[in-house]
């Protein structure tokens, strides 16, 4: 793959992005120094911030506009026009700058000092997502030259290239463009960069996120059976889920997740129960995450759970006199999916093809993405990018950086067929 004269290699405009600690809603200074590099690329740039207000009224995110974090976290975008741009159409390649936390002590090197060694980049975010992010970048700016070198005539439209914040907390910065259009055209097609081992994803799954509060009686341990121990009870309750878990995985069916050992998984991912080690459990709080079917609704699902849980308490005398509570938290992520003959997916793959992949057929993904929105504002959109999901939120987390070369030149062929093919 070319690289620009005058201008850093992608291998080091990668380093760089890597060492910004986007964590925990601190994305501003790599979104500045983001911008500046478009700026420095000639892209036409645009910015703009959630209003926490507006999104309290999307169902992803909570009610109450005080839990949802924007204040000083942009997000930013370069646009490239190619010949008459109201001629052709407008492809959006889209990535996010957070990252999830780390716990240091499970990571062999510092997370935000990029480890490059054997044809590979371990940091936090080099697989999700900042290496397919750049990627984009310079697929753009490969498009560009291109185009400049007389390679591609008659090309007509825009690539928008954009930067979000907030993904990890439910699609903070693709939600407000999603509701509200940041820039004065149309986007017709999305590419999402998420790691998809260089797949093409056209179906997502959604998630409904509910904590489970339970309350039983404390008592001495040297008299326990004076109490009401909170643990059993819970085991139950635990039980009935997985066993929905299982009746789910057969009578929901959908040909993109035949080949997934759990289509629709349940995941208990925190449990805090007891006060005192001496002392009998006497409250519980689980917080679960459920899986969302594409074609389900996040409240389908929560209402299947709600009544597994109803059955599982008519059964217990305690439980009926103590109700557990079962409510949302967090962010929801409802499922998306798009038509395996949208042109978006019909340019992707025929990029694939040219840059050498095994142009299978498109597949599904069982975690959520900023997809989501755009698809739920029209935009069809697909998932490609370098990377594992099993990388993600890994310590250690690592990318192999000719997958992120092979993403970059994919890029760029799916970018020129789609304006072509407008």
């Amino acid at each position: 793959m070319r690289e620009h004269s005058n201008e850093v290699p992608l291998t080091e405009f990668v380093d760089r992005f890597l060492r910004f600690e986007t964590t925990d809603g601190d994305e501003a200074e790599a979104q500045s120094w983001l911008r500046d590099q478009f700026e420095a690329f000639g892209f036409d740039t645009y910015e703009w911030t959630a209003d926490a207000d507006r999104l309290a009224s999307h169902p992803s995110f909570p009610d109450d506009s005080a839990e949802i974090r924007v204040a000083d976290r942009p997000s930013v975008a370069g646009v490239v026009t190619f010949g008459d741009p109201d001629a052709g159409p407008t492809l959006v390649l889209n990535g996010h700058c957070d990252v999830v936390p780390v716990d240091r002590e499970n990571w062999s090197s510092d997370p935000f000092d990029p480890v490059w060694s054997d044809g590979e980049v371990t940091a936090r975010g080099a697989a999700d997502m900042k290496s397919g992010l750049a990627a984009c970048v310079f697929a753009v700016r490969d498009l560009q030259e291109r185009v400049g070198d007389g390679e591609l005539d008659g090309l007509d439209g825009r690539v928008v290239v954009e930067s979000v914040v907030g993904e990890e907390e439910g699609g903070i910065g693709a939600a407000a463009a999603a509701l509200d259009n940041p820039y004065p055209f149309d986007r017709d097609a999305a590419i999402v960069a998420e790691p998809t081992e260089l797949r093409c994803v056209t179906a997502t799954e959604g998630t409904v996120m509910k904590r489970l509060r339970l309350r039983g009686r404390a008592a001495h341990a040297a008299t326990r059976w004076n109490g009401e121990d909170v643990l059993p009870h819970f085991e139950r309750i635990r039980k009935a889920f997985f066993e929905l878990e299982s009746e789910r995985s057969e009578s929901v069916s959908h040909p993109l997740y035949d080949a997934f050992p759990i289509p629709w998984p349940v995941c208990i991912g925190t449990v805090r129960a007891g006060s005192w080690a001496s002392s009998v459990a006497g409250t519980l709080t689980a917080e679960c995450r459920f899986g969302v079917a594409p074609g389900e609704t996040v409240d389908e699902v929560e209402e299947a759970y709600e009544a597994r849980l109803a059955e599982v308490v008519a059964e217990s005398d305690w439980l009926s006199e103590q109700p557990p509570t079962f409510e949302r938290f967090s962010i929801q992520f409802e499922p998306a999916e798009i038509d395996a003959d949208e042109d978006v997916v019909r340019s992707l793959q025929t990029a694939m093809g040219v840059t050498g992949h095994d142009t299978t057929d498109p597949v599904g993904a069982t975690y959520g993405a900023d997809s989501r929105h755009y698809v739920a504002a029209g935009i069809p959109t697909v998932l490609y990018g370098p990377g594992s999901i099993e990388q993600a939120h890994f310590p250690d987390e690592t990318i192999n950086w000719d997958d992120v070369e092979t993403a970059r030149e994919t890029y760029t062929e799916a970018a020129a067929e789609f304006l072509l093919s407008g």
